[in-house]
């Protein structure tokens, strides 16, 4: 029988009172349970709300710097860790062994970065228009936090949230996604062997019906942080609102890179091809649109599909793989019921289309890298998230019409554009509605140091990552010292 682990609240790895289970099955290989997970419920989530309120006090009175030297000991933690956390990741996860070193790197990066607002957690000193008085901000706790998290970045996003939650001092309750349960556990170990106190961070595992709503719902939980599907989200922002409870969103995109016929083609079907393949083109912010100048599109269809072609699928675990899996069955359904909406809608199939049933592939859930050519952008396949290894040319006529046409979308998260114009560069950056804008790069590779999310319907306002993430996670207070010893009015006029 395959390991099981339990829930974590309170400082203590405990069973959930369900007494039910699920499995965590391997995408590549469905035939390998990496262990069972408890199937938690309401009463569990109320327990781990409870610890977690019970522990605010103290964590909030912690100084900040020595919470800062907690998390400074879970980087170095997940550094010494990282080979078996990426390879833990790959197995439950799919994606190919370098992109889960990545992910883990991306915590390492973003854990050793926030540790160091311990120290700074700045506010602001202003002067004031009466003598004798002194102005300043200063950060507050939100309080108790659930971060609800997605499978496609098991370790890395749930650091996004835990880790700036916890320097400003706020208490957590994770619920990782059902496909990836083990990396959070991976991830809460380390935070446990780093020295948070009990009750600080807590873990359910569960579904979004049984822990995720009870999480958001929970009267108690001051801010609800979500990573996941625009759907969900939109769920999640009804129910806050009807509760006057703060949240933040990180959702969908329809990310696009648009190719000019000055680029340098070989560049730009690179990033293409990892845009769109890389993590099976299972990122928010993967390539799922080309826009490529009519007078290149032709030879840009060519090279990318003889290099789509070339890609290797199989277990992500083996080095000369350069795709794995979908998450799960129900994902790729999804992504074939969508290249035949592509089929039917007219589009050109190019490569791909199918999935993939190779002796490498026969116990996974692999789809063939996939290229549409020949896609008019009000078609489905060019407006709806797809969330797989599903790309859409769509031919333009120039620059002005190839924002027009990334611009066209219900998401705004990531855009990119290969071109040798400067100038044409900098006019993309001022006119692209989206969060993050690429030039002569794929869609992917954001860093940590500087914000993470987009506009319309990729999120509520909010940013994660860099210094914007501490907004989310803690409340402003201005402070007024008035050492006159007399009453003094602001805004009021007096002898």
């Amino acid at each position: 029988m395959s390991k099981l682990f339990n829930n974590y609240i309170n400082g203590k790895w405990k069973a959930s009172s369900s007494g039910e289970t699920f499995e965590n099955i391997n995408p590549a290989n469905h035939n390998e349970v990496l262990g069972r997970f408890q199937k938690s419920n309401k009463k569990d989530v109320n327990e781990a709300v409870s610890a977690a309120e019970e522990a605010l006090p103290k964590w909030r009175a912690t100084p900040a710097p020595k919470r800062g030297e907690i998390l400074f000991k879970v980087a170095e933690l997940l550094l010494q860790q990282k080979e078996s956390l990426a390879q833990d990741m790959t197995r439950e996860m799919g994606k190919v062994i370098g992109e889960t070193r990545g992910d883990v790197q991306e915590a390492i990066d973003l854990t050793y970065y926030t540790a160091g607002e311990g120290r700074r957690l700045l506010g602001e000193t202003v002067p004031s228009e009466l003598k004798n008085k002194f102005c300043m901000s200063v950060r507050m706790p939100v309080g108790i936090v659930s971060a609800i998290t997605p499978w496609n970045f098991p370790i890395a996003i749930p650091s996004w949230k835990l880790v700036p939650a916890l320097v400003c001092g706020n208490t957590v309750v994770i619920k990782p996604a059902t496909d990836t349960p083990l990396s959070v556990v991976n991830f809460v170990k380390v935070c446990e062997k780093a020295g948070l106190p009990p009750g600080v961070l807590n873990l359910v595992t569960g579904s979004g019906s049984e822990v995720g709503m009870p999480m958001t719902e929970h009267d108690k939980v001051n801010l609800v942080s979500f990573t996941g599907s625009t759907d969900t989200g939109a769920v999640i922002a009804s129910s806050c609102a009807k509760n006057m409870k703060q949240y933040s969103l990180e959702m969908g995109g329809k990310n696009a890179i648009i190719v000019m016929d000055d680029a340098d083609l070989d560049l730009a079907v690179e990033g293409v091809i990892f845009g769109a393949f890389g993590t099976t083109g299972q990122r928010c912010t993967a390539c799922s649109r080309v826009i490529a100048h009519k007078k290149i599109v032709k030879k840009l269809t060519e090279m990318l599909v003889t290099r789509a072609k070339t890609l290797k699928l199989g277990d992500g675990l083996k080095p000369k793989t350069d795709v794995g899996p979908l998450i799960n069955e129900s994902q790729r359904t999804k992504v074939d019921n969508y290249v035949q909406i592509g089929k039917n809608e007219g589009a050109k199939l190019v490569t791909g289309g199918n999935p993939a049933t190779g002796k490498d592939c026969k116990n996974g859930s692999f789809y063939q890298p996939t290229i549409f050519a020949d896609v008019a952008h009000k078609m489905r396949i060019a407006q709806e998230e797809i969330f797989g290894p599903v790309v859409a040319i769509i031919p333009c006529n120039s620059f002005e019409q190839a924002v027009k046409i990334v611009n066209d979308s219900k998401f705004g998260l990531s855009s990119a554009i290969y071109t040798r114009d400067v100038n044409r560069a900098f006019k993309a950056i001022e006119t692209l509605d989206t969060g993050i804008t690429y030039i002569n790069a794929s869609t992917i590779g954001a860093e940590i140091q500087l914000p993470f999310g987009g506009t319309k319907g990729t999120g509520n306002g909010h940013r994660e990552a860099g210094t914007a993430a501490l907004e989310i996670f803690s409340e402003w207070k201005s402070v007024y010292v008035d050492y006159s010893g007399t009453l003094q009015k602001a805004q009021i006029e007096h002898d």
